[in-house]
């Protein structure tokens, strides 16, 4: 019988959630990608004005997943709304119930903090997420494309004096 606790991460947790993060972008297949280190985490979700929070599974205390979260805002509902940027749960603890109990506590604290929706993206090549997801009532925003800047680009558009 397993025993699942989520907690609030707290700044011990940082090597934690590097690790979570790097499995995830192995997962994704987007290990090159990942340039966080265990000092901008520390910075971003512990630091003087904190980016984001983060959530962390344990299986009898060990660490079996994470959820990476922060909020953001709706202009039509004048609300603010958590969006979810990471779950992840280690292959050896899926099919028990973890990803769903994370997102589960990520519903409670958006409706405890008066939100009024909980959002995330997902790899459109991701079908069983895509499937757990509807399975829990989530829907779809098929009509909605992400854009991103990001690197170079970012940096061009923002010195670009035009």
């Amino acid at each position: 019988m397993s025993v699942l606790t989520i907690t609030a991460a707290t700044a011990d947790d940082v090597p934690t959630i590097l690790h979570l993060i790097r499995a995830l972008a192995e997962y994704e297949k987007l290990s090159h990608e990942v340039v966080a280190t265990e000092d901008s985490l520390r910075a971003a979700l512990f630091g003087e004005q904190p980016g984001a929070e983060c959530l962390i599974a344990r299986e009898h205390g060990e660490p079996a997943g994470f959820a990476l979260y922060f909020h953001n805002f709706s202009t039509f509902l004048g609300r603010r709304g958590l969006y979810l940027e990471d779950l992840f749960v280690e292959p050896v603890h899926r099919g028990k119930g973890y990803g769903k109990a994370l997102l589960q506590r990520l519903a409670q604290l958006a409706v405890e903090r008066g939100c009024g929706r909980l959002e995330w993206s997902v790899l459109d090549w991701n079908a069983p997420a895509i499937g757990f997801y509807e399975s829990l009532g989530a829907r779809l925003m098929s009509e909605w494309r992400i854009f991103r800047l990001t690197g170079e680009a970012l940096q061009t558009f923002a010195a670009d004096k035009r």
